[in-house]
């Protein structure tokens, strides 16, 4: 199947913006054949919690929007975006929304970034999601999250197949971001889909701007890179055969192999 990431710089609190950004790299993914378009952490809003605070009573029209896009434009969109929780609280959540404009998956980033303050201002899930979709059976995963293998090891029990994770990771990270992907995709022997911002967020002296370094990464279940974009903002379409994680698996039976009776 043919997948495509979407790379680009969000702007804090513009969600109009952020989502006519969107909204053409759906209809450029589309044009392209793709079956699903893989957006980056909070794409809408950026990290702005006391803008996002006032944006979260239009959260949920929010996805209702790309719900809507997704089925005229027929092709599966998934990212991380804000939302509001039952108890009025903001979660960064990934949604997983097929192309019929149902909702397949939705699942709130469990490891908050403490470093950024995150976890004063976000409420954290607590849960693990695996989505069973017409692409197949997708781990949800989101940024921070990366840092903490159980949750993949996790999702490939459950029976994942590739593995998406959102992400705003910011410099000097790089090293991190590409070795900790790798490492995830050839433990789990699973695709690995990482999808990070680019560009700088916020202006130039502001306090608080961050500096994102892109560089969006599939990995295959062998650990092989397929993709590893540059800085620069774009779009990026390839093909994946989810047949090879079975193939890799059979080749060498690391998770058969594991002693569940130890750990």
């Amino acid at each position: 199947m043919k997948i495509a990431l979407a790379q680009f710089s969000v702007e804090r609190g513009s969600v109009d913006t952020n989502l006519k950004t969107i909204n053409a790299f759906i209809e450029e993914s589309a044009a392209a054949d793709a079956s699903i378009l893989f957006l980056p952490e909070m794409c809408t809003t950026g990290f702005d919690w006391t803008k996002n605070k006032d944006l979260l009573d239009g959260a949920a029209d929010l996805i209702r929007s790309l719900q809507a896009t997704a089925q005229a434009v027929g092709i599966a969109v998934s990212g991380s975006f804000l939302e509001k929780t039952e108890s009025g609280n903001a979660a960064n959540t990934l949604y997983y929304i097929e192309k019929d404009g149902s909702i397949a998956a939705k699942y709130r980033k469990a490891h908050l970034f403490t470093l950024f303050r995150e976890d004063a201002h976000v409420e954290a899930g607590d849960e693990i999601v695996v989505a069973d979709t017409e692409c197949g059976k997708i781990g949800c995963s989101v940024c921070y999250d990366l840092r903490f293998p159980e949750l993949f090891r996790k999702c490939a029990l459950k029976g994942a197949e590739l593995q998406f994770l959102p992400a705003a990771f910011p410099h000097p990270r790089l090293a991190h971001w590409q070795t900790l992907i790798r490492a995830r995709a050839i433990e789990n022997q699973s695709f690995f889909v990482a999808v990070n911002q680019c560009g700088c967020e916020g202006h130039e002296g502001d306090v608080g701007t961050t500096q994102y370094f892109g560089h969006s990464m599939v990995v295959d279940p062998w650990g092989e890179i397929l993709l590893e974009a540059d800085e620069s903002a774009g779009l990026h379409v390839l093909e994946v055969d989810l047949t090879h994680v079975s193939e890799t698996r059979a080749k060498l039976t690391a998770l058969k192999d594991r002693r569940a009776d130890l750990y």
